[in-house]
């Protein structure tokens, strides 16, 4: 119909073209001979009058062409309406149902849809409120009706504008399309999905170091019918790779009860015990988050390191680009072999040799345990004969004597540089070692990460899911009590005999006396020989003490952090921090310290602010998990020692979703 029309318009135009072009000519021809004016004329208005007279006769034609055409489309579309294959109502703008097909009738004859047709109406009002001047809106949505599930298609069109009211009027069509096949067939598919897993029993090699070969036997033929047996309860397949390895696969349905029944397996297995009572345990990586079979074994590959870099006994499944975490809440089992420790020092020592310089670098808001193991790399770089820089911009209660010492010492004065120097320093040939974190986010200077491939971790914290993947060196110990633990034996094993400069022995030492308390929290027996090699080096203990002192300004805040704190749970212990302070985040881990000094508390919790966002500094002696409390509000740490930090939410509404988080907690381990 618009095309006719637009084509009569183009006839109109046509014919006053043709009608000047004539007037013109006759206009030229009287010029030449005035005998032909009058004959002119009457020719022209002749051919005028039948001009108008053609058109007239060819519009009705036109006209009589469009009316029939629409009422052939009107009974087209009233046919189609009445007799849709699938249910159709027509309501008005209150709701009330104008038209129903007779499918609709037979479809839900028995079944209420006025809980449905409200939310549809609901939804469409919402559409119409947003844009009140779009003369048709429409919706789309899947909804469960019954026993089955319809995809809803509605269509709100404009009819008419309300006299004396600033609204209109609507009418609505809306259509039910059955989907319940096609929903059922995608939910076998998804659920027929292959889920490939890795299983990795952590502590073989120390078991099998420390048993008798009749005690191996046992333990290995127990471990197996118990991996064996859980495997086989969710239909899968299991294949043993190496010695202390497994690789599973599973369905997508059974993944889902797994998730359910939350790995009982990591349980049953430490029931296995050696002579000596020390337990076995596992770690578990699933992945379902690949398009092929080799992809997902890649991805429960990453998965299981991650695992593992948590301290292991734990199991993680990798679902939708999401980890979900189950276990994980033992204490980690120290390594008592230097074997790794010995391979690392030596791959360092290679990797600096073909480098132009070294930049080390630590985590943001640093402190003296990265600070400590900075030096330490520092010096093995340097009398290996390369330039390097460590890489600071942190100020603040926990630093400032350090700092002030550091630079008291000339031999230091160009070794400390801050983002701008770092960024002009580092090259393609530069060696980046970033130590005490393993997070992309939470180092430094993220931008160093792009500008070299060569990247060195050191770190002894429970791994993350973002951490820096393209490492080509990593020495991740979650048995350490701190990275400056990792350092020492590093600087113990080197091929180079490393002289470390009293400074930075101090450095080392102090930074394994911060992250264990003074060596009452995360000790091993290896934390005591980096210790014992330290002292030998000669560390001044009381120059360590004063770094760590607080002056009475800030112990007056600890102090009234603590007589805030409020005990939930009987033995969690939270408190808030309102003060806006620069050093909320050190003045926060030491009152979350100070907290767990009074008796019956198991865990403490401490919110403060920190510029644009809430810290919380968590701390425990052991029976609570703080790490995996924090995992949940975007943080991280150990078992015992654990931050986070929060964006966009108010102190209030970060201890009410602390609170809700250590609810969640006990009760997945209930």
């Amino acid at each position: 119909m618009l095309k006719t029309k637009m084509n009569l318009d183009k006839l109109v135009s046509r014919t006053k073209i043709y009608l000047v072009i004539i007037a013109i000519i006759l206009i030229v021809l009287t010029i030449i001979e005035p005998k032909t004016i009058i004959p002119a004329i009457l020719t022209y208005v002749l051919v005028v009058i039948y001009t108008i007279w053609a058109n007239n006769k060819r519009k009705t034609e036109i006209s009589d062409h469009i009316n029939e055409l629409t009422l052939s489309v009107d009974k087209a579309a009233q046919s189609t309406i009445i007799n849709s294959p699938f249910p159709l109502i027509v309501i008005d703008t209150n709701g009330n149902i104008i038209w129903k097909s007779s499918n609709f009738i037979k479809e839900f004859a028995n079944v209420d849809i006025k809980v449905t047709l409200n939310d549809v109406i609901k939804e469409l009002k919402i559409n119409v409120e947003k844009d009140k001047d779009t003369n048709n809106i429409s919706i789309c949505e899947s909804m469960q009706i019954g026993e089955k599930n319809y995809k809803i298609i509605a269509e709100y069109t404009k009819i008419r504008e309300r006299e004396h009211k600033n609204s209109s009027e609507y009418m609505t069509t809306i259509y039910f399309l059955d989907e319940t096949n096609h929903i059922k067939l995608l939910q076998e598919y998804n659920n027929s999905r292959t889920c490939i897993g890795i299983i990795v029993l952590d502590n073989y090699e120390e078991l099998m170091q420390r048993t008798t070969e009749e005690e191996k036997l046992k333990i290995t033929s127990d471990a197996e019918k118990s991996i064996y047996a859980w495997v086989n309860k969710y239909n899968g397949l299991l294949i043993k790779s190496e010695r202390d390895s497994y690789v599973c696969i599973f369905d997508q349905y059974h993944l889902e009860k797994i998730k359910e029944d939350k790995f009982e397996i990591l349980d049953e297995i430490k029931e296995i015990k050696t002579n000596d009572n020390i337990q076995l345990t596992l770690s578990i990586a699933i992945s379902e988050d690949a398009k092929n079979n080799l992809d997902e074994y890649k991805s429960a590959k990453a998965v299981i390191d991650i695992a593992l870099g948590r301290g292991g006994d734990q199991a993680i499944i990798k679902q939708n680009g999401k980890y979900y975490f189950f276990g994980g809440r033992t204490q980690e089992v120290e390594k008592r072999t230097r074997v790794k420790a010995r391979i690392v020092a030596q791959a360092l020592e290679e990797l600096m040799n073909g480098v132009s310089n070294v930049i080390i670098m630590g985590h943001t808001n640093s402190d003296i345990d990265a600070m400590g193991a900075s030096m330490g790399l520092y010096r093995i770089a340097t009398t290996i004969g390369k330039k390097a820089y460590i890489v600071n911009e942190t100020n603040g209660t926990s630093l400032d004597s350090f700092i002030k010492d550091l630079k008291e010492t000339k031999k230091y004065e160009d070794v400390i540089i801050d983002k701008n120097e770092a960024l002009a320093e580092i090259n393609e040939d530069s060696l980046l070692i970033v130590v005490d974190t393993d997070k992309k986010n939470y180092v430094e200077v993220p931008e160093l990460l792009e500008k070299t491939e060569k990247i060195a971790v050191i770190d002894h914290h429970r791994r993350g899911t973002d951490y820096i993947e393209n490492a080509i060196l990593t020495f991740h110990e979650v048995y350490a009590s701190s990275a400056c633990e990792l350092v020492t034996e590093l600087v113990e094993y080197a091929d180079k005999t490393i002289k470390l400069d009293p400074f930075e022995v101090e450095a080392l030492y102090a930074g394994i006396m911060m992250d264990t308390k003074n060596f009452t929290f995360k000790t091993g027996v290896r934390t005591f020989e980096a210790a014992a090699f330290l002292r030998k080096c000669g560390v001044d203990i009381i120059k360590v003490k004063k770094w760590f002192q607080s002056d009475l300004e800030t112990y007056n805040k600890i102090s009234e952090i603590v007589a805030n704190s409020e005990i939930i749970n009987d033995t969690i212990a939270i408190s808030i921090y309102d003060k806006e302070d620069s050093d909320a985040n050190i003045i926060c881990a030491k009152a979350a310290d100070e907290l767990l000094t009074i008796s019956n508390i198991t865990a403490s919790f401490v919110i403060g602010k920190m510029d644009d966002k809430i810290c919380i500094s968590g701390r425990s002696i052991g029976d609570i998990n703080v790490q995996l409390i924090l995992e949940k509000l975007g943080g991280g740490g150990h078992i015992t020692v654990a931050g986070a930090q929060i964006e966009g939410m108010t102190q209030e509404e970060v201890k009410q979703e602390l609170i809700n988080r250590i609810n969640e907690y006990f009760t997945e381990i209930s």
